[in-house]
């Protein structure tokens, strides 16, 4: 699980294909330090699991490797990088650790692209103080999008402006443009695309009511079936 707050702004430094499958290997000082075999990192949105050995993350200070099979290839954009491209990257939270943005996955539910930029105002020294972006939304995950919503978009979390059918539009400030990828993002590229699990989980529920019943599923212990009191302390 992630908080959608980048840690680090990190660079592919080699793509090894392996069948249909690759193997990627990154350098992010940051969120290197302290890695294991085995832990989680997201990388432009998509969880990833580094698989160096032990011995190799004490040698090669700041890289990491992880494996990216061909479904993760196929739904994400991460079979466009290439070496020297710039990528976004979190650790896995920890627990009890503050949650910044919002409930994060890193399972991507779609992808979309960068359809305008539109410069906000700016600052006495002529910094720009934010910019309003615009993506394209496929229809399959539109219905998940509300106005001052949560959504993930390459891994950053970000605040729905607007929700439109086939788009929708964020605003960036500062920090965002310099410290991620999406500051120098360019029209047309593709971005990752996570929607909110809880809307999911809602939708699901609500759709459960029209479900037929489920068959009861026998006691395969043959435990007796136990009195349950309501909040009278009556058995019933």
């Amino acid at each position: 699980m992630f908080t959608g707050i980048i840690e680090e702004l990190g660079e592919v430094v080699s793509i090894e294909e392996i069948g249909d499958s690759s193997r990627i290997r990154l350098r992010g000082p940051v969120v290197r330090d302290g890695a294991r075999h085995g832990d989680s990192i997201a990388v432009n949105g998509v969880c990833l699991t580094v698989v160096d050995t032990p011995e190799q993350l004490a040698a090669e200070t700041g890289e990491f490797s992880a494996d990216v099979m061909a479904e993760t290839l196929h739904r994400s954009s991460l079979g466009e990088l290439k070496p020297g491209s710039p990528v976004n990257l979190e650790r896995a939270m920890a627990l009890g650790a503050r949650l910044g943005g919002h409930l994060v996955q890193g399972h991507v539910d779609a992808t979309g692209r960068l359809l305008s930029r539109e410069p906000g105002e700016r600052d006495a020294d002529g910094n720009l103080r934010w910019e309003v972006l615009r993506f394209s939304l496929p229809e399959s995950i539109s219905r998940y999008l509300v106005e001052k919503g949560s959504i993930t978009v390459d891994g950053v979390s970000l605040t729905v402006v607007e929700a439109a059918r086939d788009s929708f539009t964020v605003s960036l400030i500062p920090a965002t443009l310099a410290l991620t990828t999406l500051g120098a993002k360019a029209l047309g590229e593709s971005v990752n695309l996570e929607v909110d699990v809880l809307a999911k989980y809602v939708e699901r529920l609500l759709e459960s009511r029209t479900l037929p019943n489920l068959p009861n599923i026998p006691n395969p212990t043959n435990i007796p079936n136990l009195p349950v009191s309501d909040s009278t302390g009556e058995s019933k």
